[in-house]
């Protein structure tokens, strides 16, 4: 049986860490398919210390097609680690951020060009797309000061020190992604409550579900 493949993707500060804690549990009650959770940067040992390299704010120097390239990598080796092992079980996979979040941050708010992320990307995940992609929009003054309310005794990654300007480019970058894929893509008001986020959410997923198996 076919695996399902589900990405959640947003800007910073959109809610996604704690939704897809909710969404875990929710889809293990809704059915006895097996579940993989897992997450990018990271997803597997190593690119989990590549994660490490890319989000820490001692990197002030990190060129932007370093910082795509080594994204790139560190999800090849997921992939073939991870995500592709567990679609071939005939797993759901629940990823926590994938490609177009490499797209719209360092494609977009990067400038170093969508079409070349992508390129890069394509020989990473070798014609891998996710099923279905959820993606929880909010304006970027919005989700940085979640951020800075909920980070207060933690230093903030690299990404997340970045400026407004930047943050409001990645925003841009998934819009156009949207408009391109629109079949594949569910937007969430990620501005709403987080028990209405979780419940706008768990309303598409659970109807994939139940399409699927």
């Amino acid at each position: 049986m076919k695996g399902l493949f589900i990405t959640i993707e947003g800007p910073d500060g959109a809610g996604k860490s704690s939704l897809v804690r909710r969404l875990q549990k929710a889809i293990q009650d809704e059915t006895d398919r097996p579940l993989v959770m897992t997450r990018e940067p990271g997803g597997s040992d190593i690119a989990e210390e590549i994660r490490e390299i890319l989000l820490n704010p001692v990197h002030t120097k990190m060129d932007a097609r370093t910082e795509a390239l080594l994204l790139a990598a560190g999800r090849r080796q997921h992939v073939v680690e991870k995500i592709r092992p567990a679609l071939s079980r005939g797993d759901i996979v629940l990823c926590d951020r994938f490609v177009d979040s490499s797209i719209a941050y360092q494609g977009q708010a990067r400038g170093i060009g969508v079409e070349e992320v992508k390129a890069i990307n394509a020989f990473a995940i070798e014609g891998l797309k996710p099923d279905l992609t959820i993606y929880l929009d909010v304006e970027a003054e919005v989700g940085l000061s979640r951020i800075r309310d909920k980070n207060s005794n933690r230093t903030q990654d690299r990404l997340e020190l970045e400026a407004i300007t930047f943050h409001e480019e990645v925003r841009k970058g998934y819009a156009q992604l949207i408009s391109q894929e629109p079949e594949r893509f569910n937007i969430i008001d990620a501005s709403q409550a987080e028990e209405k986020v979780f419940e706008d959410t768990w309303a598409v997923i659970k109807e994939r579900l139940n399409d699927t198996y």
